[in-house]
């Protein structure tokens, strides 16, 4: 047999049966036991009483001898004590220093502790305070110079306005004043050039059927071309509108009235054309030396 099946077979259950190895160490230590019992504990046994009684009879008879004692076993030796193990001096303890007791330390530490979170926390309460006065104050600033600009631009505004309005009025008071001096000269030319006219009909005068006669086809751009330089307009028009005037004149040309028969629909042009036909003076002459003495003419703002 190999020693690999010697091995296996080591490690296998034992069969069943042979209890006598399992019989004998039971009692090896069944005797290990009472050996044990029997050495530590000391057994202890007293020594009785011997009583002797005598008998009377008749017969005299020898007492018995007294019963001698069993000797009673010596206990066995006890064991010898172990050798006391060797001790090493020992240094004395350093000399103790007696300390305060902890529990006041703590208190005070705790209600110093206690002291410093709250001044701590009053800080920080004074520190938020002073924050929020600090933004309350910027914010106070901010609105007063807010404020301060508000009214100035309101005030700026306002000043604009009122200007505005002032040179509305005096330019409005000029063109008032430039009206009644056009309108007066008018008059006087009118009433010059009707007393020319009558003078002229005294004296043996033609008629007025050459006088009557329409203008040239030329003749509305040499007007337009006469007038249109003294327009004065700044505005702005999305449309071409026309403004219609009818213009009177005297036999010479001079400008003794004129009206605005058809409006372009936007004041500012139409007031233009008529301050640009009360700056000129005169109108020119025809090709035939005559001026028409009516006139309509249509002014637009690009031509």
């Amino acid at each position: 047999m190999t020693a690999a099946a010697l091995g296996h077979d080591a490690l296998l259950p034992r069969p069943p049966g042979g209890n006598g190895a399992g019989l004998l160490l039971a009692l090896l230590v069944h005797g290990g036991l009472l050996l044990a019992l029997t050495t530590v504990v000391d057994w202890r046994t007293g020594t009785t009483d011997v009583v002797s009684a005598e008998l009377w009879a008749s017969v005299p008879q020898i007492a018995a001898p007294q019963a001698e004692a069993v000797p009673t076993p010596a206990p066995p030796p006890a064991p010898a004590p172990a050798p006391a193990p060797v001790r090493t001096p020992t240094p004395p303890p350093p000399p103790r220093v007696e300390t305060k007791p902890a529990e006041p330390d703590i208190a005070t530490a705790r209600a110093e502790r206690r002291k410093a979170e709250a001044e701590a926390e009053a800080r920080k309460v004074a520190e938020a305070e002073r924050r929020k006065a600090e933004a309350d104050r910027r914010k106070a600033e901010a609105d007063s110079r807010r404020k301060a600009e508000e009214d100035s631009r309101k005030k700026a505004e306002e000043d604009r306005r009122r200007a505005a309005a002032e040179k509305e009025r005096v330019e409005a008071a000029e063109r008032k004043a430039e009206d009644e001096r056009l309108a007066r000269q008018r008059e006087e030319n009118l009433k010059r050039i009707m007393g020319q006219a009558g003078t002229a009909t005294g004296s043996g005068g033609t008629g007025t059927a050459a006088r009557s006669a329409a203008p040239t086809a030329a003749y509305a751009g040499m007007v337009t071309a006469r007038i249109r330089p003294n327009i004065v307009y700044t505005g702005t028009l999305s449309d071409n509108p026309a403004a219609e005037v009818e213009v009177r004149t005297a036999p010479g040309g001079t400008i003794i009235a004129r009206r605005l028969i058809k409006s372009s629909g936007h004041p500012d042009w139409d007031d233009a054309v008529l301050r640009a036909i009360d700056r000129t003076p005169s109108l020119p002459r025809d090709t035939d030396g005559r001026v028409p003495p009516t006139l309509i003419i249509a002014f637009r703002p690009r031509e």
